[in-house]
């Protein structure tokens, strides 16, 4: 199993959606083979069609605010005293987060299909929030759903979502959680795709769902490698991309223009939420070994018990808080091209008070996981390592939790 070069890496799969001949597919009811045969048809000629890629390129530029900033941190490199620490804050984007490529171009590729209505699914709410902007923005009918789990700690965005005219729909089923969501929402368009769009708000779901989103959150790292040569005139001899990894999304963006480098100039790191310590519930089916299984339409590495039965996860990071991963991960981990670990709650914690302490950003609860490996592993390099890690989401959504779990000291990091 290796890595072809010259390919963009969602593209790598077979001819029955299978990236590694196990990874991918689409695993869908009867009812669904047309709509998603539809949709794989429309978005090949879309992503090939120059005025479509003109139009994509304009909304980046002038509605989300691409390219976004790169930026040295520089009191906590000189804090740490290793590796050089940079981050891309992906945060700047309109509405917060990098969920935000995905959303526009669903949306667009909605509204060339015929269809005025949409549907998606969100955990930490950032990818409903950024659907409901996305559909506004373009006249669409939005409904959003979110595990009622997550409504309760994710209040801004859902305020958010219900501001910009989309129907918040909570799941109460199974762990009322982001993978019940995904569940729901996939049922919700079975009964009625003839009308209606679904945006999988990660690299997720079936074959033509990761795709879309791959090619929507690669935009971050084209940016970034622009900006890496304009910073130092090449590519750094040794480079670390560190990133979360929920479903995969962000990671996927921000590390899909550097997959053809060798691995010890540029080392791909996926960081997993591990949970609380006292539990022995997780989101790290790559770090932890996980089995294969079918989940939401694909084969991936799923937390699952001795029965095959999805194990509920935990983690205070509702973003992370996904049982399974995208293909492209499970594929990227088997050809050991990039590398998984895991953090806990109470370090992803320390992790943001870190970051807030010595710098003027404040990055959410989901790359802080990828902040606090960062930080450990800069105390051992040597300044000529470049670290960078992607602050895809800011901490608004946040701040009721970071109140319950800092209490007094919350102001101070604030």
């Amino acid at each position: 199993m290796k890595l072809k070069k010259n390919i963009p890496l969602i593209d790598q799969h077979d001819k029955l959606g299978f990236w590694g001949g196990k990874f991918g597919g689409s695993f869908i009811p009867e009812t669904l083979k047309k709509p998603v045969e539809d949709l794989t048809n429309k978005f090949q000629k879309l992503r090939k069609d120059k005025k479509f890629i003109k139009k994509r390129d304009y909304y980046f530029k002038n509605y989300i605010g691409s390219p976004t900033s790169f930026i040295k941190l520089e009191n906590l490199s000189d804090y740490l005293g290793g590796a050089q620490i940079w981050a891309k804050v992906v945060s700047e984007a309109n509405g917060g987060a990098h969920k935000i490529y995905n959303a526009t171009v669903h949306a667009l590729i909605c509204k060339a299909m015929g269809k005025k209505y949409i549907v998606g699914d969100t955990g930490a709410g950032y990818a409903g929030k950024m659907l409901s902007m996305a559909a506004k923005k373009f006249g669409l009918k939005c409904k959003i759903f979110m595990g009622a789990k997550d409504i309760k700690r994710q209040q801004p965005n859902v305020k958010a979502m219900k501001k910009n005219g989309a129907e918040v729909i909570p799941v109460y089923t199974g762990s009322q959680t982001l993978v019940d969501a995904v569940s729901e929402c996939m049922r919700y368009w079975v009964a009625n795709c003839d009308t209606t769009a679904m945006c999988v708000g990660s690299t997720v779901g079936p074959n033509i769902f990761v795709k879309i989103c791959g090619w929507s959150t690669s935009q971050i790292s084209r940016e970034l490698k622009a900006q890496i040569k304009k910073e130092f005139g090449s590519i750094p001899k040794k480079i670390k991309l560190y990133n979360c990894v929920g479903g995969g999304s962000s990671s996927y963006g921000f590390w899909s223009e550097f997959m053809d480098y060798n691995k010890k100039q540029v080392e791909l790191i996926g960081v997993e939420a591990g949970g609380p310590r006292n539990s022995n519930k997780h989101a790290a089916p790559l770090t932890y070994g996980s089995k294969i299984g079918i989940l939401h339409g694909a084969a991936q590495y799923v937390n699952q018990n001795s029965e095959g039965q999805i194990e509920e996860t935990e983690s205070i990071s509702a973003g992370l808080d996904y049982p399974g991963v995208s293909p492209l991960h499970c594929y990227l981990k088997d050809t050991r091209r990039a590398r998984y670990t895991a953090v806990s709650d109470e370090n992803a914690l320390d992790a943001y008070k870190l970051v807030t302490k010595f710098e003027n950003l404040k990055p959410s609860l989901e790359p802080s996981h990828a902040f606090w490996v960062a930080i450990e592993e800069a105390k051992k390099l040597s300044n000529d390592t470049v670290i960078i890690v992607n602050s895809c989401g800011d901490a608004h959504k946040d701040k009721n939790i970071l109140k319950a779990k800092l209490g007094k000291q919350y102001d101070q990091f604030n």
